[in-house]
């Protein structure tokens, strides 16, 4: 028999590729809701709305080191939440994950 983390895994790591992925795992996860794939959908929603509000703002900055910066703080939550998909955990991504957890609650 296999755990929840063991069902939502796939939905879990879909979630994090794109922001296509993300809503791919909203409706995989949205038959058989799965809390496991529930948090991870939410911290990649998360990271995904961040980098697309966060973008707008850095890119009126004409600076590579802000920009840099930006893209190396995104990928390292979007590579922080694969892994702990991937390990079957449910960490919340540094700084903003409890964030994420309460503005996006009512995706189930």
């Amino acid at each position: 028999m296999k755990t929840v983390a063991e069902e939502g895994k796939t939905p879990a790591i879909v979630a994090y590729l794109t922001i296509i992925g993300t809503i791919i795992a909203y409706f995989m996860n949205n038959e058989h809701k799965n809390p496991f794939a529930s948090f991870h959908i939410r911290q990649a929603f998360g990271i995904h709305v961040t980098f697309y509000v966060l973008g707008v703002l850095v890119g009126l900055f004409d600076s590579w080191l802000i920009t840099s910066a930006f893209y190396v703080f995104i990928a390292v939550l979007g590579i922080y939440g694969l892994v702990t998909a991937i390990q079957g955990e449910q960490k919340e991504v540094p700084i903003m994950g409890t964030y994420f957890q309460k503005w996006f609650s009512t995706i189930q």
